[in-house]
């Protein structure tokens, strides 16, 4: 990891610059794959689903049997860490239900909202090098809660044809059997565009490869909504010289291992606890399994000294970390001053590990600095909210002369006759 002593803030940018391709670079591809998918449906996914993946189905929907045949190859163990995953999961975002709000304006005037399901949402969970089982509870548990009519999940398949088992039970036990082996562009293109066999939805959610977030944005020019642009997995921690460097070391590693292109950063206020952390990675290091992809994400990411908090502090909210680790004395300071950040893990005793799994917030979160506007995948993220209002003559007449002059002065006379005509009707 490369070490940064106190830089100037006109290099913060070229500093904390994202190892990821421009949209440019890849969105020739995804435009290609999503015309041949919109023209050519389900042929179109099997030709790109042995492309990319290596495999050609027939058949692209997860059966009854596979259903059965994932459950029974997932160990007791870790059937009972992820029903444990899912109802801590379940506890934080069912308690975040709100209730109708409504409001008499002005006399005779009611205004209430309520929030209604989006009736057909499309779930994405990365398949690859490492199945994210966790983003199917992450993902399928809200959109239950919210009641979305129809949950329409998929993932790639492997080389075998097959989709990994823990991903099959997870999605059965949150009561998710629309599962499709579809992975990639062609994924994000069968849910925009619908085929013959994988519906179309209104909004897509998940996480993904780079390709996956610009297949994502240009699906919203298709009129699907999405979550948020999601890619690359990143991680920042603040630390000073209280913080435990193996503990910092081992977080740092932890997200270091989901890519290549995925990015850590360890800002400090002490010279002392960089060096240990530096020291602790290259040990640490040797022992994962996943080696050769974490040594690459660690070589596009740094170590920064700075020598205050709130330099500390304006340099974390210009980065705006997917996540955010807090190991300082002073946790407060942060805890209050953090603005962009799309989760908060605070202590020493909180790893990020909690958080993408089983503490029960949601880990699916906008990378890229795109946390500065959006949030992280919530019970809302599955809701629409809308407004209804009903107007007595009483209440008519006490703001129909407010809607007249406004109506007059923009121009709209239609809209001013609505009112009036009415008006006419109530003094008569």
């Amino acid at each position: 990891m490369q070490i940064i002593d106190n830089p100037n803030k006109d290099l913060w940018s070229d500093i904390l610059r994202r190892p990821t391709q421009t949209v440019k670079d890849i969105e020739g591809i995804v435009n290609t794959v999503f015309q041949d998918v919109q023209q050519n449906g389900d042929q179109s996914v099997r030709n790109y689903t042995k492309q990319f993946d290596g495999v050609l189905l027939q058949n692209n929907l997860v059966s009854s049997e596979e259903i059965e045949e994932a459950t029974e190859r997932v160990s007791k163990a870790l059937k009972t860490a992820i029903k444990t995953a899912k109802q801590h999961i379940e506890l934080f975002h069912a308690a975040q239900k709100t209730s109708r709000i409504e409001i008499e304006t002005s006399q005779g005037v009611r205004c209430w909202q309520e929030k209604r399901p989006i009736e057909r949402v499309g779930l994405y969970i990365p398949g690859g090098t490492a199945p994210l089982f966790s983003t199917v509870l992450m993902l399928t548990i809200p959109a239950k809660l919210a009641g979305c009519k129809e949950v329409i999940l998929c993932s790639p398949p492997n080389k075998d044809g097959k989709m990994a088992p823990e991903i099959v039970y997870a999605a059965a036990l949150c009561g998710v059997h629309q599962i499709f082996k579809v992975g990639g562009i062609q994924a994000i293109a069968a849910l925009t565009f619908g085929t013959e066999t994988i519906p179309q939805v209104y909004k897509i959610f998940g996480p993904g490869n780079q390709f996956v977030t610009v297949a994502k944005q240009l699906a919203t020019t298709y009129g699907v909504a999405i979550d948020m642009p999601a890619g690359p997995s990143e991680l920042l921690i603040v630390a000073d010289a209280s913080a435990n460097a193996a503990y910092i070391a081992s977080d740092l590693l932890s997200q270091a291992e989901h890519g290549t292109d995925s990015q850590v950063i360890l800002v400090s206020t002490s010279k002392k606890l960089i060096d240990q952390v530096s020291e602790e990675i290259d040990v640490q290091l040797q022992a994962l399994p996943r080696k050769a992809i974490a040594e690459k994400s660690i070589a596009n990411s740094k170590l920064i000294f700075l020598e205050n908090d709130e330099v500390a502090l304006d340099l974390i909210n210009t980065y705006g970390p997917e996540h955010f680790i807090i190991c300082v004395e002073n946790e407060e300071f942060y805890v209050q001053g953090i603005n962009n950040a799309g989760s908060v893990f605070i202590g020493q005793f909180t790893p990020e590990s909690a958080g993408d799994y089983a503490s029960g917030t949601n880990h699916t979160l906008p990378t890229n600095g795109y946390c500065k506007a959006y949030s992280g995948v919530n019970l809302d993220s599955f809701f629409k909210s809308m407004t209804f209002q009903k107007i007595t003559s009483e209440g008519l007449l006490n703001i129909g002369e407010t809607i007249e002059l406004m109506a007059e002065a923009e121009g709209l006379r239609a809209h001013k006759n609505a009112v009036s005509i009415r008006l006419k009707d109530i003094k008569k």
